[in-house]
């Protein structure tokens, strides 16, 4: 059995390219960025941006280009696909590209009434959001041990018999 399944969530890079198939179905094709936030050996914060390319087809697609703009928060649930071919030099490409089949947009911008911004109304709300602070929560973190009392007649996990 094989499984060929990814899910991404980070922020959208650029404006989604629109195009249409021969067929008139359309496709969108966008990026994301990931980031990683880890401590390295010698104690100093760190942080790793991955970008990842998106294609969506059909009415994902028409979804895509209607409500996503840079900076925007995404989910995006697919399949990778490689592709090749040969450039001009005829030195052998590849790009690798996740093909959508599902997407969830993120938390509606405020300030906007709460809907999703049009075109050109994203810049505005990307130099509103820039300043909000967004918790960054490490790959290696524990919690701090709380002081929190138990009930005496709380079930504890050892007296169940399975």
């Amino acid at each position: 059995m094989n499984l060929n399944r990814a899910f991404i969530l980070g922020n959208v890079t650029q404006v989604p390219e629109v195009k249409s198939l021969p067929s008139g179905q359309p496709v969108v094709s966008f990026g994301i960025a990931t980031n990683r936030f880890y401590t390295d050996t010698a104690g100093a914060k760190k942080q790793d941006t991955e970008f990842h390319n998106i294609v969506a087809f059909g009415k994902l697609a028409d979804i895509c280009s209607r409500y996503l703009n840079k900076g925007s928060l995404i989910l995006v649930e697919g399949r990778l696909k490689t592709r090749n071919w040969q450039n001009s030099s005829g030195v052998k490409q590849y790009k690798t590209e996740i093909i959508a089949n599902s997407i969830q947009l993120g938390p509606k911008p405020s300030g906007i009434g709460g809907s999703y911004p049009k075109q050109g109304q994203a810049k505005d709300i990307q130099e509103e959001t820039k300043n909000e602070e967004i918790p960054i929560i490490e790959e290696n973190y524990t919690p701090p041990a709380s002081n929190i009392q138990t009930d005496e007649n709380e079930i504890d996990v050892k007296d169940i018999p399975f």
